[in-house]
C-alpha cells in the first residue's frame, strides 16, 4: 500500500473538500486577526491550524506506538 498523503495544501488543480463551519463572532475575529498578521485569509488560517494539530497528533501516536503505551 501507498504512503497517506502529504500533510501540506494541495496542489494547484486538486479538488478540496467544503463544509460549513459555525463559529463563534468573537472567535472569528481573532482568528481573522491571526489571519492577517500572517498574510493569510481566515480559510487559509484555520485549515493551517488544522493542518497543524494533525501532524502534532500523528507525531504523538508515532511516540505511543514506540514506547507500547496507549493514547
Amino acid at each position: 500500500m501507498g504512503s497517506p498523503p502529504a500533510a501540506g495544501p494541495p496542489r494547484p488543480g486538486e479538488a478540496r473538500k467544503a463544509f460549513l463551519l459555525r463559529i463563534d463572532p468573537t472567535l472569528f475575529a481573532d482568528l481573522e486577526k491571526w489571519a492577517a498578521d500572517e498574510f493569510r485569509s481566515v480559510n487559509g488560517q484555520v485549515e493551517y491550524l488544522l493542518r497543524e494539530a494533525v501532524r502534532v497528533r500523528r507525531r504523538g501516536r508515532k511516540r505511543d506506538e514506540a514506547d507500547g503505551t496507549q493514547p
